[in-house]
């Protein structure tokens, strides 16, 4: 068996922390198995999705390194759905409902005022043609639901949570079509499913009892259920919903304002949620390898965006230099390895090839002890083994040693207290500038 599970975001919105955090566990997954990862695009909403979201969509995905195997749209699938539709209806698995929402709701209240589960009552299958007529002369257009076989249990063994055992008489029988005719997620995703031959579904612990109603909707339609996974979901690192106010940007933002590169988003979210330690990596092969379900733990999953910045320098800081030559104007191989130690974000090379290239603002306390050290520097071009070379003949020539040594030079001849290895960045400064910053 070929392993084939999907990632399903619905083009009205950006993609946020949770949705790439469910599209990179089906990802990895596929990868370690060889199997394929299908991108469905969930688009039966026709007034809210937008070409747009969909190409940002895939913009995000692209950019993650998450690439399909395929993708499709449900908008391109109508016709099939529709033959679905009219066969549960022959078998009276799929019935017309003609309650009102506001109706519903007192249903419920009614129910829960009386210490019952507020679960549906199936009055409209008590109705006559001339009553649902009637409803219709009202105006009154019916939803659909799917009448779920009971008494039952639905069980499964959860890859992630082990057993599973769903009593199908405490839920109501789920509304498949609006009023307006609009499907709503359910029946779409299982027809896809079963066309398209996916054996895993891999989703938040929020789907659990979905997946239950589920199982049934596969046998109506003349397939069987995948195997499941259901992984625990995030919060913010005290607990707290995700949200912009503690971080949790979109990808996009992730991207563009943020600046951030994309494996520090693939190394937080790949981990978290498990029993393995959060690191940096550079690509995903280690993370492909090492994935289980095993792993995932029961327990919410807790985010802290600020770890991504973390991550973001741990990784830069162990990036070669093929990997991002591309991404880089007028910088070699010396540069990158001169000034990769000191990155956060790949945005800081501009700050460090300014300071190379100059102008910069030399930093000078005392100008007669720059002006002596001036007088110390080796002869010649400057190579790496210059600043030794010099710093030796400092200490020797004029008793200075440790930080009254270094500090001096470095806030004279990058205008910073701070940064890369001298010894590496002076030869990049060349002689030139060196002397005319130690002039000031």
């Amino acid at each position: 068996m070929t392993v084939k599970v999907r990632f399903a975001p619905s083009p009205t919105g950006k993609l946020h922390v949770g949705n790439i955090r469910a599209a990179l566990v089906n990802w990895l997954f596929a990868r370690q198995q060889n199997g394929k990862f299908i991108l469905r695009i969930d688009d039966t909403d026709l007034e809210r999705s937008t070409k747009e979201n969909e190409a940002a969509i895939k913009a995000d995905l692209e950019w993650l390194g998450l690439k399909w195997d395929e993708t499709f749209r449900q908008s391109e699938r109508f016709e099939r759905y529709n033959e679905v539709v009219d066969a549960l209806k022959k078998s009276g698995r799929l019935y017309s409902c003609y309650e009102t929402a506001e109706e519903l709701d007192m249903k419920r209240k009614i129910q829960m005022g009386r210490g019952m589960p507020p679960v549906y009552d199936r009055s409209a299958l008590d109705l006559t043609d001339e009553q649902r007529a009637a409803y219709e002369a009202e105006g009154r257009q019916p939803h659909w639901r799917f009448k779920l076989n009971t008494p039952a249990r639905v069980e499964w063994t959860d890859l992630i949570r082990g057993d599973v055992s769903i009593d199908l008489e405490a839920l109501s029988d789920p509304i498949l079509i609006r009023e307006d005719g609009s499907f709503l997620y359910t029946l779409p995703s299982v027809v896809d499913d079963v066309d398209f031959g996916i054996t895993h579904i891999v989703r938040g612990e929020d789907h659990v009892t979905n997946s239950a109603v589920q199982v049934q909707i596969f046998e109506a339609v003349g397939g069987s259920a995948p195997q499941m996974a259901h992984f625990a979901l995030m919060t913010g690192k005290s607990g707290e919903g995700l949200s912009k106010r503690h971080g949790a940007m979109s990808i996009e933002e992730y991207r563009e304002q943020a600046g951030l590169e994309p494996m520090s988003v693939v190394s937080l979210l790949a981990r978290v949620g498990t029993s393995e330690p959060v690191e940096a990596f550079v690509n995903s092969s280690e993370l492909i390898d090492g994935f289980d379900f095993s792993k995932f733990s029961r327990s919410t999953a807790k985010l802290d965006p600020a770890d991504l910045d973390t991550l973001n320098a741990k990784i830069l800081h162990m990036t070669p230099y093929d990997a991002v030559a591309s991404r880089l104007s007028g910088v070699n191989e010396a540069f990158w390895l001169a000034i990769r130690p000191n990155l956060n974000k790949l945005s800081d090379v501009a700050v460090w090839q300014a300071i190379v290239e100059g102008p910069v603002t030399p930093v000078i306390e005392d100008p007669d002890h720059i002006g002596k050290v001036r007088a110390l520097l080796p002869d010649g071009e400057i190579t790496p083994g210059t600043w030794g070379i010099w710093t030796n003949r400092i200490k020797e020539e004029l008793g200075v040693k440790g930080r009254a040594l270094f500090m001096p030079l470095r806030q004279a001849i990058t205008g910073q207290d701070h940064g890369p290895d001298m010894g590496v960045l002076l030869p990049l400064i060349g002689r030139e500038r060196v002397l005319d910053r130690l002039n000031g």
